[in-house]
C-alpha cells in the first residue's frame, strides 16, 4: 500500500497553469510533464514601468505591480521525437499573464520504420483577456524518412488576448545531404473565439501539408521548394503584438516591386535616414540569403509566410525585424529571442 496518490500524468502530456496571485502578481501555479515531453521553467523576469511595454486594452485592469514575463522551455529528450512519439501539451494562461514559449534546439524527427508510423505533437492554449503568449521556437527538423504531424489550437476567451507565434520547418540534416526527403510533414495551426457560454468560432486556419504519396504535386514537393531550405509562418494578433504587425506590413509594401522603379538607386547613403538605411542593408542581406517574404492582414491577424535557403538565413531575418520594431523586448524582455540568435 502506497501512502502517496495515484500520478494523473500520462506519458507525452504536459500542462502549463499562469494564474495570478491576489491582488496581481502572475505565479506559475501548474508544470507538469512526463516522457518523452520535458517542460523547463527559468525565473520569471521583471519588466520596467508600463508606460514602457505597452497597455493592455482588451481585458479586465488589475492593480499595478512589476509584471513578471514567465518562460517556459519545450524539451524532447534527446532532442526529438522517435518514431510514434507524440507529445500532447495543454496551457492556460489568466488575465494580464505573459508566457514566453522557448526551445533549446531545433525540434528533431527520427527516422520511422513505415510512413504510417507517425511522431505527433498536440498544443492547446487557453487565453483569457489581456494575457499574451510569444512562441518564437526553432525550426522542427524532420529527417530522412520520417513522418510528422501537428496541431496548434489557440483558444481565446472572448476573441481576446494577444499572440505571436513561429511555425516553421527545415529541410533536414542539410550537412548529409538530406534535401525534403521525409515521408510527410504536416502543420495546422488555427485561432478560436471562445464566447462564456462555450461557443467558438473559427478566426483562422493555417494548414501546411507536404506528403511525397500526394499525386497532386506532380514531380514532388521537393521539387517544389524551388530551393527553399526553410519554410515558415509568423501569426500576429492581439494589442501587445499590433505595433510588429503593423511594422511587417509597412516593410513589406516597401519591398522592390517586380517593374517597378528603384528610387534609391544612384541616391547617396548619406541622404538616407537611419531607418531607410537599416531597410537598405536588410533588403541587400536578404537578396544574399535568397530570403523572400509577403505579409498580410486578415480578420486583425497579421499573417507573414517567408522561405530561404539555409536557416539561417532565416533565422537573421526574422531577429533583425524583430529586434528592429522592439515591442517584442520591450514587452517580454530579451530573453524571448533567443531562438532567434
Amino acid at each position: 500500500m502506497s501512502p502517496f496518490g495515484a500520478s494523473t500524468s500520462r506519458p507525452g502530456h504536459g500542462t502549463i497553469v499562469l494564474s495570478i496571485l491576489p491582488p496581481s502578481t502572475p505565479v506559475l501555479e501548474t508544470l507538469s510533464y512526463q516522457y518523452p515531453l520535458k517542460l523547463i521553467a527559468p525565473d520569471a523576469i521583471p519588466l520596467p514601468e508600463p508606460s514602457q511595454i505597452g497597455d493592455f486594452t482588451d481585458g479586465p485592469t488589475l492593480p499595478y505591480s512589476p509584471l513578471l514575463v514567465h518562460t517556459v522551455f519545450i524539451l524532447t529528450y534527446g532532442g526529438g521525437l522517435v518514431a510514434g512519439d507524440t507529445i500532447d501539451l495543454h496551457i492556460t494562461l489568466a488575465p494580464t499573464t505573459r508566457l514566453a514559449l522557448l526551445t533549446q534546439g531545433s525540434t528533431k524527427i527520427f527516422k520511422t520504420p513505415s510512413r504510417d508510423l507517425v511522431s505527433g505533437q498536440r498544443m492547446s492554449v487557453d487565453l483569457s483577456p489581456s494575457s499574451a503568449l510569444c512562441y518564437l521556437p526553432d525550426p522542427v527538423q524532420p529527417f530522412a524518412h520520417s513522418a510528422f504531424s501537428q496541431v496548434q489550437t489557440y483558444n481565446l476567451e472572448g476573441g481576446q488576448g494577444s499572440l505571436c507565434v513561429c511555425d516553421w520547418v527545415c529541410e533536414g540534416r542539410s550537412a548529409r545531404g538530406e534535401k525534403w526527403s521525409f515521408y510527410s510533414y504536416a502543420s495546422k495551426n488555427e485561432v478560436w473565439a471562445v464566447s462564456s457560454n462555450g461557443a467558438r468560432r473559427l478566426l483562422l486556419r493555417d494548414n501546411l501539408i507536404l506528403d511525397k504519396s500526394d499525386s497532386r504535386a506532380g514531380g514532388g514537393f521537393v521539387e517544389r521548394m524551388d530551393g527553399f531550405g526553410v519554410f515558415g509562418t509568423l501569426i500576429l494578433y492581439g494589442p501587445v503584438f499590433s505595433a510588429l504587425g503593423s511594422y511587417f506590413l509597412s516593410e513589406f509594401t516597401s519591398l522592390p516591386r517586380i517593374g517597378g522603379r528603384k528610387w534609391d538607386i544612384g541616391v547617396a547613403e548619406a541622404e538616407l535616414s537611419a531607418g531607410e538605411m537599416r531597410r537598405v542593408t536588410r533588403q541587400r542581406q536578404e537578396a544574399e540569403d535568397g530570403l523572400i517574404w509577403t505579409a498580410a492582414s486578415h480578420r486583425g491577424f497579421v499573417l507573414v509566410k517567408f522561405g530561404a535557403r539555409e536557416v539561417e538565413g532565416a533565422r537573421r531575418w526574422l531577429s533583425g525585424m524583430v529586434r528592429g520594431e522592439g515591442s517584442v523586448v520591450r514587452s517580454f524582455g530579451e530573453r524571448a529571442l533567443l531562438c532567434l540568435k
